[in-house]
Parts: structure tokens; sequence; C-alpha cells
């Protein structure tokens, strides 16, 4: 155990090649061991180089079937690639296997709403924010399926939240515009769209949402 500390440790400190040298060694010494295949197989990932992770990770799983961790890496390397029905299903599996972790929950529920599962990404994204109530990207994306799911009540109040935690969150503001000029509120969207600039000023969502409002106003 005190050999795969240090191994972490090393990849943690971006020393990749030393990290690399004590993963395989830990794999040497124990070939049935899952965790070996799984730690290097995050360090690959970590280098990008997806197809060996990939590998590592299966390998894994054919070792214990109950891997959780070993699941999860796989899910994780197709997010990243973008490859979000393999992501969601190998997420699923983690949670399956009993790893309740925030950040499982959460990139499943983003794979699902890039599937434009939205409703279905609702319990996950929510889970999320449960087991880490402090994270306002997971507010956030949740607040975010809340309105693509047409609650647009829920979502006021859960994008309202974010800017309790992040006066900044120039995103939250912007949907927040969204919603008043959905509720008809074009003097509040305008005060949300240009709140927004003022946190980002190259927003281009907000600063198209400001001048639509503005020549609405301009012509009433």
């Amino acid at each position: 155990m005190e050999k795969n500390r240090e191994a972490i440790r090393m990849m943690q400190e971006k020393k990749y090649e030393e990290a690399a040298k004590l993963f395989n060694e830990i794999i040497e010494e124990n070939p049935s061991d899952p965790l070996g295949y799984i730690n290097f197989g995050n360090l690959l990932v970590e280098l990008q180089e997806n197809e060996r992770a990939e590998r590592f990770f299966l390998k894994a799983i054919d070792l214990d079937e109950n891997a959780a961790t070993a699941y999860y890496g796989l899910g994780n390397l197709y997010f990243e690639q973008n490859q979000f029905e393999h992501a969601a299903k190998y997420l699923q599996h983690a949670l399956d296997k009993g790893l309740e972790d925030a950040h499982v929950y959460y990139l499943l529920g983003l794979s699902l709403q890039n599937k434009e599962e939205f409703r279905l990404a609702l319990p996950y994204l929510l889970r999320a924010t449960e087991l880490q109530p402090g994270e306002t990207n997971y507010l956030f994306q949740y607040g975010l399926s809340l309105a693509q799911c047409q609650l647009i009540d829920e979502a006021k109040s859960v994008f309202t939240k974010v800017i309790d935690f992040d006066k900044e969150h120039s995103d939250a503001y912007y949907n927040l515009g969204v919603i008043a000029v959905f509720e008809e509120d074009a003097k509040q969207a305008l005060a949300y769209f240009d709140t927004a600039l003022q946190n980002q000023s190259d927003h281009y969502l907000a600063a198209n949402g400001k001048k639509q409002v503005e020549e609405f106003l301009e012509n009433l």
C-alpha cells in the first residue's frame, strides 16, 4: 500500500514517469489485484493515452466485476471523448456497484443531458447537489436540466441559489434573464443580462439577449 500511495502522490505532482514506473511494479508484484490497473488507467487518462487507459480499466473489470472505480474510470474516459452513450452505461454500473460519489452522479447527469434525456438527468444531478451542496457547477447544471424540462419556477429557484454561492456566476444571471423573458418581465431580464456582462464581458448569449430586449423596449 505504501508504494501505491507514493505512486498516487507522484501522479498528483505530475511526475508521470516516476508514477508509471511504480504502478508498473505494483502490477508486476500483484497481477491479480485490479487496483494497480485502475490507478495505471487513471494515469493514462491524465496522459491522454485513451486506448491504453481503456484496456487497463477493462482488465481491472475482468479481474473483479465489482470494481466500481474501474467502471467510473471508463465512464469518465468516454465522457471526455463525448461518447455519452458509453459514458452513461459505465457510470451507471459504477453506481450499481456501490460507488456513492457526487462526481459520478454529476457525470451521469451530464451524459444524459448531452443525450437530451433531460428528465432522466434530473435525479442524478439532484443527488450530486445533495452529496456536495456547495459545488456550484453541480447546482447550475441541475438548474439547467430543470429549465430544459420546462420546470421554470424550480429552475429559477436553483439559479438564484447558485448566485447565493457565487455572486459572479454569469451563466446563472444569463439563465435568470431568459426566465424573465419567458415571464414577460423585460426590465428584469435586461438587468440580469447586464449583470452577466458585467461579470463576463464576452458572454455572447447575454449580449444577444440584451440586444433583443433593448430592441423590444424601444418598440413599445
